[in-house]
């Protein structure tokens, strides 16, 4: 009977020895993690390295990783009994990608699961969230390195805290250690150098002791950070251990390089000899990350909102600006359509209506100067005034078309017949492309045509004006053929109208007679302005100084029409053969024929005159 019990007794023993959970395993080392690894647990964006690192967050913005030791460890021996002294010693670093600015830093973790499920990144650290933290029941300590300033009471963005339950330390300390116990050394959690910390917790006192110092450094004699608190309220009899870490908007990577942990003891000594290490980054690794981080940034983040908000931009915009120059087309307005001015156009050309620009008030508004912007000035600043700038052949030729063509379109393209009055180089506009353009309509008479227009007083520039208008009175069509004659002369032979040859006698040399002394001499090339350059056709030269005499002769019923001086000047019809005798009087008359000469021939659109022209007659 006594034999049959013990083998009952012997039975129910070696039952309960193989029944024993793994929290009996009291301690642990860890000097690296090297493959194969069955003992640590990562969750989140922890992982471990092929080098043995425990690295705990990486380039991963507002996440959070746990690494914990993968069985439970024994922190009482019954459930009503104290919680058991222990001890824990480990290697970390923290990278930062910016240097100087940490992410959220880290934790020492003895939570009751390793998962923590509930845990919020950023300033929880990936221990708690808004729900729990603070609760009692949660049965959580730690022991934080905080690499932000929080507002949870946090001193700084550099301290040790120890936590129970909750974010809110219960007592921390600027990150450091104490040298010869009476002298404090800052450390900087994100230095990106190793450092060494050891937690210790007495059973019987109730001190916990958080200790750290630079990596290779022994342990110094005075704790960092140093509390009495009993927590066999907050731990239960089975818990787990490891790590916490989170990222915000910065980033930091964490790492923990050798760890080991004891309870009713000591924990062992790391072999620091055996521990990885993490390189510190050089200035251009940083610098490379921040090129991929804003790059990343730019592609995920800034790309996407301009996708977004471009188009609603743009339509807006569009919007905008057509209730900004909305055309309000009053009735009166419709006879003069074809050329109305946009309100857009008036808009920029009066740079927004400003008073600089205002030429008076009266019963109908305001009234604004406007005309085209001509960034090149006027003709006779080319041929008088800069000849180390001088216009080429091709520039002039194509600058005596288009006032012909505008001309042409005063005389007999509009609904009256416009007579300028004033044709001359510094009335002709160059644009950017050196087209000319007729401006300055401040003496110009409107009459319908085929009626004779009203005799007024002489008006215009000495050296364009015709012999018969001075006789007269009487501004015709004829009288801006014979200024379009001057203005051929004096663009070919780059001479002013007018020039003195003796100042002290006051005589003087006119354009018209010098070209044609040349002509009868029979050289009239040599008239050309000297500053042309050599590409240059001599025919169409000779072409434009004979055109030029035959508009400024004096009788105006030789003169050509504009219609005919731009058909001669496209080569639509060749200029008659003509010799000085055939010019030299009035009392001849040439009788120009009308031949080739068709109505619906010749189109100009009006492109050559400036917008001066809409003032006429108002």
């Amino acid at each position: 009977m006594f034999l049959k019990l013990l083998t009952i007794v012997f039975f129910f023993s070696i039952l309960s020895q193989s029944l024993q959970p793994s929290s009996q395993n009291l301690e642990f080392t860890f000097n690296g993690f090297y493959p194969p690894l069955s003992d640590i647990s990562v969750q989140g964006i922890s992982s471990v390295t092929p080098k043995g690192v425990l690295k705990l967050t990486n380039f991963t913005t507002t996440d959070s990783g746990h690494a914990f030791y993968s069985k439970q460890i024994r922190f009482r021996d019954s459930p009503n009994e104290t919680v058991s002294s222990f001890s824990t010693t480990f290697v970390f670093v923290i990278r930062p990608v910016v240097p100087g600015i940490g992410a959220e830093g880290m934790a020492f973790v003895i939570a009751p699961n390793f998962s923590l499920p509930t845990a919020a990144p950023s300033e929880d650290v990936g221990l708690f969230n808004i729900i729990n933290n603070g609760n009692d029941l949660h049965h959580v300590f730690a022991v934080e390195f905080d690499t932000v300033q929080d507002p949870l009471d946090d001193p700084d963005n550099n301290h040790v805290g120890i936590d129970i339950n909750s974010l809110k330390s219960v007592k921390t300390s600027p990150a450091g250690y104490w040298y010869d116990n009476d002298q404090f050394k800052k450390l900087t959690l994100v230095s990106g150098k190793p450092m060494q910390v050891w937690v210790d917790y007495d059973g019987r006192t109730h001190w916990i002791n958080v200790t750290m110092a630079p990596f290779r450094k022994e342990k110094p004699k005075k704790a960092l950070v140093s509390i009495v608190r009993d927590l066999s309220s907050v731990l239960l009899q089975d818990m787990f251990v490891g790590f916490s870490s989170a990222t915000g908007t910065i980033l930091s990577e964490h790492f923990v390089l050798g760890w080991s942990f004891r309870v009713k003891g000591k924990a062992p000594l790391l072999t620091l000899s055996e521990l990885p290490m993490v390189k510190q980054r050089s200035w251009m690794t940083w610098f490379a990350l921040m090129f991929v981080f804003l790059l990343l940034f730019t592609i995920f983040c800034i790309i996407p909102c301009l996708v977004i908000c471009s188009p609603i931009c743009l339509v807006r915009c569009i919007l905008r600006r057509r209730r900004k120059f909305a055309e309000e087309i009053e009735d009166w307005e419709t006879e003069f359509a074809k050329n109305r001015m946009k309100f857009k156009d008036l808009y920029y050309a009066t740079k927004g209506f400003k008073d600089n620009g205002l030429l008076g008030r009266g019963g109908f508004g305001s009234v604004y100067k406007v005309y085209d912007y001509m960034p090149n000035g006027s003709l006779d600043k080319y041929l008088h005034n800069s000849p180390e700038v001088a216009l080429d052949w091709n520039q002039r030729i194509k600058i005596i078309k288009g006032v012909a063509s505008a001309l042409f379109f005063l005389h007999e393209d509009w609904e009256q017949v416009v007579i300028h009055r004033d044709v001359k180089s510094s009335n002709v506009l160059l644009d950017a492309e050196h087209n000319g353009r007729l401006g300055d309509f401040g003496l110009a008479r409107l009459c319908g045509h085929g009626t004779e227009p009203e005799t007024t007083n002489v008006a215009g520039t000495w050296g364009y004006l015709a012999p018969d208008h001075l006789r007269t009175g009487r501004a015709t069509t004829a009288t801006d053929v014979f200024a379009f004659g001057v203005l051929l002369l004096e663009v070919v032979c780059g001479r002013r109208p007018i020039e003195f040859q003796n100042r002290e006698s006051g005589e003087r040399v006119f354009l018209v007679d010098w070209v044609f002394h040349f002509w009868e001499d029979g050289n009239i090339l040599d008239a050309k302005d000297p500053n042309l350059w050599h590409d240059y056709d001599l025919t169409e030269i000779e072409m434009v100084l004979k055109l030029g005499l035959l508009c400024s002769q004096s009788d105006p019923e030789n003169r050509p029409t504009m219609r005919q001086v731009l058909h001669y000047l496209r080569g639509d019809v060749m200029l008659p053969n003509l010799s000085p005798s055939d010019l030299r009087g009035s009392e001849r008359l040439l009788g120009i024929p009308e031949v080739g000469f068709s109505e619906s021939s010749l189109s100009t659109g009006g492109s050559s005159v400036t917008n001066s022209l809409l003032s006429v007659g108002r």
